[in-house]
């Protein structure tokens, strides 16, 4: 019986250390605010975030809410205790309100993440 207990400690401790070894990713900003730009200036932003976790982070897509945004995301595994960007690219040769969503997919344990941007596009006097 003692043998039969001891082995049941041992797994539920093995299977306890599987469930808290997890990615976990924290950006330093989840909003950009582009505030006034002007048309064709740089449209080019960074979020950048850390791995918090205790396993290597990999970012499975991001996804813009419109053709607009382009953003990038990084091609290796983010390690434990590291950073990473993620790239957004807005065309600016689009006058008006900037209001946009970049989803984040990862194998961190929040897997999904919403970005925003915000800001106007304006034309140069």
């Amino acid at each position: 019986m003692k043998n039969v207990l001891y082995i049941f400690a041992m797994v539920v401790i093995c299977f306890s250390g599987e469930i808290y070894a997890q990615a976990k990713i924290k950006f330093k900003t989840e909003t950009i605010d582009y505030g006034d730009i002007a048309k064709g200036a740089d449209g080019v932003r960074v979020f950048e975030f850390t791995n918090t976790g205790n396993q290597p982070l990999v970012i499975t897509e991001v996804l813009s809410s419109c053709g607009c945004t382009v953003p990038k995301k990084p091609d290796a595994p983010i390690a434990p205790g590291k950073t990473g960007v993620i790239e957004v690219k807005y065309d600016t040769q689009r006058v008006g309100p900037i209001r946009k969503t970049i989803t984040v997919s990862s194998n961190a344990d929040t897997p999904i993440v919403a970005l925003k941007i915000k800001g106007q596009v304006i034309t140069p006097q």
